[in-house]
C-alpha cells in the first residue's frame, strides 16, 4: 500500500531510534565518568534507567526523558496515520499535518535534550499536539 502519510510516520520511527542511540551513548559516557562511590549506591541487581537519574547529570537525563516522550503521545500519531492511510485519506492536508507533527516533535526533541527551557518546549509540544488533534479529527471523519 502506498500512501504519502506513511512517510512522516516512518521518519518519526527513525528519529525515535536516533534518540535511543543518543540516550545510550550519553548514558554510557556519563556512567563511565561517575566516581566509583556513586556507582556503589546503585543496586547490584535490577538497576533501571530511573534509578540512574539520581546519579547522572541533568543534561544526560533530558535525553532519556525525551525518548520516553517519543514512546508516549506519538503512539496516538501512529494510530491516526494507519487509520488515515487505510481509509485512503493519507494525502493532501493530512500528509502536511503529519509532516508538521514530525518536524515539531523533532524540534521538541532537540530543544528538550539540549536547552530544555520550558516556554519554547511548551510551544513546540502544543503546536505538535494541535496537528495531532487535527489528524485525529480527520481520521474520525474518514471512517464515519
Amino acid at each position: 500500500m502506498q500512501s504519502p502519510i506513511l512517510a512522516p510516520a516512518a521518519m518519526l520511527v527513525l528519529w525515535s531510534m536516533v534518540v535511543l542511540v543518543w540516550v545510550t551513548v550519553t548514558r554510557f559516557a556519563a556512567i563511565s565518568a561517575l566516581p566509583k562511590d556513586q556507582l556503589r549506591t546503585l543496586s547490584k541487581t535490577g538497576t533501571r534507567g530511573p534509578d540512574l537519574e539520581r546519579v547522572l547529570p541533568e543534561r544526560t537525563n533530558w535525553k532519556s526523558h525525551n525518548y520516553t516522550h517519543l514512546m508516549e503521545q506519538p503512539t496516538v500519531f501512529y494510530a491516526a496515520i494507519v487509520i488515515l492511510a487505510l481509509a485512503g485519506a493519507g494525502g493532501g492536508i493530512n500528509a502536511a499535518l503529519a509532516w508538521s507533527y514530525v518536524g515539531l516533535r523533532m524540534a521538541h526533541s532537540l530543544w528538550q535534550a539540549t536547552v530544555n527551557r520550558l516556554p519554547v518546549r511548551m510551544f513546540l509540544f502544543t503546536a505538535s499536539s494541535l496537528c495531532l488533534i487535527a489528524l485525529a479529527i480527520d481520521a474520525v471523519r474518514a471512517t464515519i
